[in-house]
């Protein structure tokens, strides 16, 4: 066994570990910051993201969007910094609904989000006197607004949207939201912080020893085994979180979820190269046919594609202009799961469910249904919590810390959260936001009584 330093050693180099070490070595002049994984950067599943980000997050309080609007903030002016090597875009979340109850749903959403600093509510009805709505463009984020439109003039949903269903009767136009590349990102941040005097490692953490204050972490590496002396230890290991959590005694509230993507061409251009991410908002049953019904409802683990399914499917346009490829998704299988790696999906009916789901909000996808173009399905672990907010905070061991339960909202959050978890382990002040992403936030009554009801968890 050979030993060595280090001033701080960062467990994963995902895009919370990458993203970690930047802030600590870059924002907080910490000068050996060791990262260690045994793949290469953001492999794991950093890379199965849509690499979308938004500020459009539920409460309760105003947590998630305050950190939100700090990890944009880090977005632009990294992208200004760099002519936008991120390709960081604004085009928006646009969810669409055919119920007109929804009108009302939409309203108290806005009005939340508004009052939680998401920016401005502006409603479209087709008066006169309505504020003037703006189109997002394909590229770009300066001079465009936030908060959201609400648009309830079908006459302005059909010009604007044309591909969505003539049954659509608002649309909830999201503005401070949009996409970029994380594989940019990750390799900016991992760049900067490596000329601050970072390292990175190939390696297997083993554990952090210690037995009331962490003195050394032990690394399978791939020179053999390595001691490393250091006493602060972050862990930030993605869908592995919770087993490396187990190995330093505790016992963290997180768990798993499987979440797929699908990739297809479309050669057809249904889906419009400008568009922005579409969600449809409507729970909906999908239109099999009678034989096709039968068959699914002979098997009880395919019945219940033949009952209603839940809201949320959605899509965007993937790569250049020129690309013919999509993204689409649906979230109707959340079961907690052990990770397995590689992970295993279904490549068959994930993406004929997602089509037929997609084909209710844009009716042009009913021309992919039985003769779909061969997609690509991917994607990865999502390590959360019960309520969907993350932690990046100190663990019980002093001088171990976390960043983890990023869910799938990993790349938009990693800025700030990588920059809240380095205040910590630098003993620097925090924003006043710190406390709602700590494990703290549990023994607060209040916030367990929020637990108990706690509603949407921003998750799409």
């Amino acid at each position: 066994m050979s030993d060595r330093t280090a001033d701080v050693v960062v467990c994963g180099a995902g895009i919370a570990g990458v993203s970690a070490a930047y802030h600590l070595a870059v924002g907080q002049g910490i000068k050996q910051v060791l990262l260690v994984d045994s793949r290469p950067p953001l492999s794991l599943t950093s890379d199965k993201s849509t690499e979308c980000y938004r500020n459009w997050w539920p409460g309760p309080g105003d947590a998630m969007v305050r950190l939100m609007n700090r990890s944009i903030d880090l977005l632009e002016s990294w992208a200004d910094e760099t002519g936008n090597a991120i390709h960081l875009n604004r085009r928006g979340y646009l969810f669409a609904t055919a119920d007109p109850a929804k009108v009302d749903d939409y309203l108290a959403i806005s009005r939340e989000a508004e009052a939680s600093g998401a920016g401005p509510l502006r409603i479209h009805r087709g008066r006169p006197d309505d504020p003037a709505y703006l189109p997002a463009p394909s590229e770009g984020f300066h001079g465009l607004p936030s908060g959201a439109d609400l648009i309830l003039d079908r006459d302005l949903i059909r010009a604007q949207f044309p591909y969505l269903t003539d049954s659509t009767v608002a649309v909830l136009h999201a503005r401070r939201c949009g996409w970029f590349s994380g594989q940019q990102l990750g390799a900016l941040l991992l760049d900067r912080a490596k000329r601050a005097g970072a390292e990175l490692m190939r390696g297997r953490v083993l554990e952090a020893i210690g037995n009331e204050h962490v003195a050394s972490v032990r690394i399978a590496a791939e020179s053999g085994e390595v001691n490393v002396a250091t006493e602060r230890f972050v862990l930030a290991a993605g869908p592995e979180t919770w087993t490396m959590g187990e190995r330093l005694g505790l016992d963290l509230p997180i768990f798993c979820e499987l979440h797929a993507k699908v990739a297809m061409p479309d050669h057809l251009g249904v889906v419009p190269r400008e568009a922005g991410l579409v969600i449809w908002s409507d729970e909906q049953a999908l239109s099999w046919t009678e034989e096709e019904r039968g068959i699914l409802n002979e098997d009880p683990e395919t019945a219940w594609l033949t009952s209603t399914m839940p809201a949320g499917v959605h899509t965007r346009p993937e790569g250049a202009a020129d690309s013919p490829t999509i993204l689409m998704l649906w979230t109707y299988d959340i079961q907690p799961v052990q990770p397995v790696f590689p992970p295993h999906f279904d490549e068959i009916m994930y993406p004929e469910v997602t089509l037929r789901g997609l084909a209710t909000m844009i009716p042009g996808m009913r021309a992919y249904v039985g003769k779909m173009p061969k997609p690509f399905v991917d994607g990865g672990y999502y390590a959360k919590t019960k309520e969907n907010r993350l932690l990046a905070c100190p663990l019980p061991l002093e001088g171990a810390f976390i960043i983890g339960a990023l869910s799938g909202y990993g790349l938009m959050s990693s800025p700030a959260a990588g920059e809240l978890v380095a205040a910590h382990v630098a003993g620097t002040q925090l924003p006043d936001y710190a406390h709602w992403f700590s494990l703290e936030r549990y023994q607060d009554p209040d916030y367990l009584g929020l637990l108990e009801n706690w509603g949407a968890s921003g998750q799409l």
